[in-house]
This record gives C-alpha cells, structure tokens and sequence, in this order.
C-alpha cells in the first residue's frame, strides 16, 4: 500500500507541477495580443484508475463569442470607413453658414446680383458680380474635386486591403498545413491556433467571412453569402486593377472592359475566377465599405454637385418652358413653346395610364444623327422612358426649325400621340396631344435661350454666366459626345466673354440700354431665377428622399445638398459609436470566457501549491512507512 501510495504521489507532484507551468505561461502572456488562455485538465490512469497522469494542454476557447467578436468586428470597420470618410465629405461643402461655404458662397453671389439689380451703373457692383460669380463656381469645382480625390485614395486603399487579405488567406493555408501535421498533444499545436485565430480575426475587419472548422483541425473560410475562400490548405488568391486617379466618368461596371474602377477577382486553386464585386459576395468590412463609398455615395455626391452646377448655368441661360391646356378647348394634352429647342434641352411628358399609374417620357434632342442612347440614370428620372431624336441645329429661320422639331418629336413618340403648331401660336409653339391610350399629365422642358457662349447681349433676360471648361463651350445638357452633366462641376467657369464686357450683365437691348448701361432687368431676373423659379433636380441627387426628381429652387438645392451630407456624415457617425460598444461587448465576452485573468490565475496558482504540498506530504508519510517496515 505505501508503494501504491508513493508511486500516485509522484504522479500528482509530475501533474500539479505541470499544470503550475500552464498557469504561469498563462501569466507570462497575459499582454500577448491573440492568445488564449490554457487548460490542463488531469486524467486518471493505472488500474483501477488509481493513478493520475497529464492531459493535453488545451485552450479555453468560447468559439460562439470569437464568432460573435469577428462578425463585431467586420461591422465595426465597416462602420469605421463609412463615418470617416462621410465626416470628410461634409467638411468639403464647410460649416453651413459660414461666408466660405457653399452656401455662404453662394448667398454671396445672390446678393450680388440684388445689389447690381439696385444700382445698375455701378461698374464696382458689376465686378462684384462677376468675382462672386467666379468664387461660387471655384467652390463648386473644388468640393467636387475633393469628392474624386476621396475616391482615388478609396481607389488605393481597395489595392492595398486586396492585397493584405490575399496575403492573409496564403498564410492560413499554411498554419492549416502545420495544424493538421502536429499532432493533438503536442505542446505548439495552441500556439499556431492561436496565430490562425488571429490572421481569422484580422481577415474579418476586412471581409465579412464564416470560419468553418473541420474534422482533421484545419477551418475552410467563406464569405458570409457563400463564396469559398479558403479550403484547409488551398487558398484563393484575391487581385485588384487598380486604377489610379479617378475621374467623375470613372464608375463600376460588370464588364471590365467598360468599368472605370478596379474590381477584386478571386482566383481559385482550381484555375476559376470569381468577380468578388460582380457577385455582390462582401457585404461588410472595411472592403465592403470602400467599394460602397467609391461606387455608391460618393458619385451620388457628384451627381448633386453636377446637378447644382448645371441648375445655376442653366438658370442664367435657360428659359423654363411649361405645357398649359389648350385655351380653345382641345382637350387631352398641353401647348408648350419650345422655340430655341437645343441638343440636350430634355422635354419631360408625365402620363398616366389606365390603373392610374404615372411615369415621365423624357424626349432628349440631339444634333447627331442617330442619336445617342441614353441611360435613364443620366437624365432627371432614373425611372424613365428616355425617347432620343435628332434635330438640326439653331436655324436662322424659326418656322423652319419648328417644323423640324415638330416633325422629329412626331417621330419619336410614335403612335398613341399627335404634335402640331399651336394654332396663332408662336413659330416654335407646340401641341402635343394623346390620342389613344395614356393620358397626358403634365409637360415641361427647359430651353437654353442663346445659341452661343459668346451670345451676351441679346434681347432676352437670360445669360450664358456659366459655361463649361475651359473651352467655353455653351452648357446645354447635351448627351452628343457623352454626357455633358457629368463631371460638370469641376468643369463649370465664369464665361469669358462676359468678364470682357460686365455692362452685359445689365444691358438688354431693345429696352433702350442697348449700350448696356442702367437697366437692371437682368440681374434682376437672374436673382429670381436661382432664389424663387422652381426647377427640376434628378432623382439620382437623392435630395428628396425617394426615387423621383426633385422640384426647387437652385438656392433650395443648395441648402438641401447641404443639409443632406450633414445629416448623413451625423447617422454615419451614430451607427459607427453604436458599433464601437457592440464590438467592446464581444471583446470583453471573448475576454471573459478566453483571456487571461490575473486574478484567477493566482487562485488556481495557490490552490495548485495547496496540491504540490499535499502530494508532498503524502511522499514522506509513504516514505515514513517503508522505514518503518524496514525496521522490523
């Protein structure tokens, strides 16, 4: 019996001396990030189970709180990216009110206007127009540039994460190579899970991914809608075209060959390749956030710029034109003068069909011949039938210009409408009718007054104050050549011509101001037409809240792209703090079943000195009793 009792001794001083070296290797990492805490559990052993031996050193994993910690934490730098960049966003349009915002700016140029209106021979007041003018459309252009620059460094940081996650995905196929060599007892088997959790949880702030573990110890990885990663030991390899510096016209498409954006392509062991972006397979993640950003909400921002820049052109240059019912009658459609009609000068027909339902004809001039297709997206109603057709451009004889685009819109509504001359109406005014089918609901178009950036000094109010780039080309809204909307913000400049001759701004001739001197008809009317005509903003803008254009006046647009990017960059900010605590919970429950915990390691460490000693004192009662024995 003391034999037995020696021989279980030693085994439970060789187990508790064991288990203190887990105790302390738990102690000694209790600041390495990734580590999880150790167990040694003793197994009976001998006969009868008697004896005690050592069991495997394990680690004290919670695997649903380390699934909850990688989902937090893809949701986190998800939210992360969103709240930056939409903070750095708003901070391009300034602090709203203050004199170098965009509304400031804007309000600036406003008042301009009012103050030329007064006091119309004022060659200061005239310079202040044209100066207030320049730093509104400096503002415009440098906030739209800044939104594209946002994208670029978007553009950059999608190539770099490609290419950590890539790297990340190599190197758990290697530690799922070494895990499933090394057997279950061995010492450095936790270690190199450890360091396999941690490439997992560092993927996950990139890609929203699943960690599937499987029989032999390795874990394959998907994505969280099911695309293949990783399978044990073969791992997909992950690129990205970066394109460098983007522009407004740089969007995401399908086909590579027309994307103006780079694209991650995942590319199998077995030689297959997957369009990660195509395939809507990362939902979150700091990638999932960039391409959103970059292909999403930024070109949205764009697009309202674009929207703002080509209102306030337009405003000074463009007459809006709106369908009124026939005085004589006709019933089933609108008179609408469209003398002047320009390529890209859209004529927007709502009609309502039989259930009620209402939706817009956009009829979208052109000088080119066939007209060029034109997405939906690109013109006010993303929701749409876009109807192309060709006209000629302005001719010297009115009558027969109308008669062209009379015969041109004929053509391209087809069947179910009738287009004629309104009878004693102007050369360019028109009837536009239903006969059969849809109901006409309302009809309007916007027409640009002049035929020429240079043409300054006519007898009309409108003004070609804006115009487009360099070149000084007349901004119309023309898709001939490619959408001339787009990008227009950083393009649109003060028109030369009217810089070369500022009494423009006032002179209207045939008011007797033919030489351009005390008439303020014009800033007037330029006044009232960016703070109080309603006009028509895209859908694309986003600014009233749902799928369909917005009508406002261009101050009002202003304040609401304002407002809009401010609320926005606020609830980015909001989710991003409430993400932050949801990711500190699943840290401090993955700490709490799985971290190192000095306070309860020291008690394990006294209560295994407690065991060391007693295991001892058994040795020497044995050790007492074989003396004994051999004593007698």
């Amino acid at each position: 019996m003391a034999l037995d009792a020696f021989s279980t001794a030693t085994a439970g001083l060789r187990v508790t001396q064991a288990q203190i070296g887990v105790v302390s290797q738990n102690i000694a990492n209790v600041g390495t990030a990734g580590y999880v805490r150790r167990t040694l559990a003793p197994i009976t052993s001998g006969s009868g189970n008697a004896g005690v031996a050592t069991g495997t050193v394990a680690r004290a994993l919670d695997a649903a709180a380390l699934k909850q910690l990688r989902a937090e934490s893809s949701g986190a730098a998800y939210t992360s990216l969103m709240s930056k960049t939409r903070t750095q966003l708003d901070t391009l349009y300034g602090r709203p009110g203050d004199a170098s915002a965009l509304d400031g700016v804007f309000n600036n140029f406003t008042l301009s206007l009012q103050t030329l209106a007064a006091n119309p021979t004022s060659t200061a007041a005239r310079a202040t127009v044209l100066s207030a003018a320049n730093d509104l459309a400096t503002r415009i252009g440098s906030a739209a540039n800044g939104v594209q620059a946002l994208r670029s460094g978007l553009e950059s940081q999608l190539a770099t994460d490609t290419e950590k996650a890539s790297g990340l995905l190599a190197q758990l196929a290697k530690l799922n190579t070494r895990i499933v060599a090394t057997a279950s007892g061995d010492a450095s088997r936790p270690e190199l899970e450890d360091q396999r959790d941690q490439a997992l949880t560092s993927l996950s702030g990139l890609i929203d991914i699943n960690a599937v573990p499987q029989s032999d110890g390795s874990v394959s990885v998907l994505t969280s809608s099911g695309v293949t990663l990783l399978d044990r030991s073969n791992a997909a390899s992950l690129r990205f075209d970066a394109r460098g510096t983007l522009s407004a016209n740089a969007l995401y498409a399908t086909d590579p060959s027309q994307s103006g954006v780079g694209t991650i392509v995942a590319s199998t062991p077995g030689g297959g390749k997957i369009d990660l972006l195509g395939s809507g397979a990362i939902r979150s993640g700091s990638i999932a956030a960039a391409i959103e950003l970059r292909d999403t909400m930024l070109p949205q921002a764009q697009r309202q710029l674009d929207d703002l820049a080509a209102g306030l052109s337009r405003a000074m240059s463009d007459r809006l034109a709106t369908g009124t019912v026939p005085t004589d009658g006709t019933t089933g459609g609108f008179d609408i003068d469209l003398t002047g009609l320009s390529a890209g000068n859209a004529i927007t027909l709502t009609v309502q069909d039989g259930s009620g339902t209402q939706r817009n004809l956009i009829l979208m001039p052109s000088y080119q011949n066939p007209p060029p297709a034109i997405p939906a997206g690109a013109t006010d109603d993303a929701n749409a039938t876009v109807i192309p057709f060709t006209i000629r451009r302005p001719d010297a004889v009115p009558a027969r210009t109308a008669d062209e685009v009379r015969n041109a819109i004929t053509a391209a509504l087809g069947g179910g409408y009738t287009v004629s001359s309104v009878p004693g109406g102007e050369a360019g005014a028109m009837r536009i009718l239903s006969s059969g089918g849809a109901t006409l609901v309302a009809a309007s178009a916007s027409v640009t007054q002049v035929t020429a950036a240079g043409d300054i000094k006519g007898s009309a109010t409108q003004i070609p104050l804006f115009v487009d780039g360099a070149s000084a080309a007349l901004y119309t809204g023309s898709f001939d050549g490619g959408s001339q909307l787009t990008g227009f913000a950083q393009r649109i400049a003060v028109n030369p011509a009217v810089v070369g001759s500022a009494a423009s701004l006032v002179g209207v001739t045939g008011t007797g101001a033919a030489s351009g001197i005390g008439d303020g008809t014009r800033p007037q009317a330029l006044f009232t037409a960016l703070t109080s005509t309603q006009r028509l903003f895209s859908s694309s803008s986003g600014i009233s809240g749902i799928d369909a254009p917005t009508r406002s006046s261009v101050a009002d647009f202003v304040q609401g792209v304002i407002s809009v990017q401010g609320a926005a960059a606020a609830a980015a900010q909001d989710l991003d703090e409430g993400q932050s605590i949801a990711l500190s919970t699943a840290q401090g429950r993955f700490a709490s079943a799985s971290g190192v915990n000095i306070d309860e390691e020291m008690s394990n460490l006294i209560a295994l000195q407690q065991a060391y000693a007693a295991n001892a004192r058994v040795l020497t009662a044995a050790r007492d009793m074989i003396d004994t024995l051999l004593r007698i």
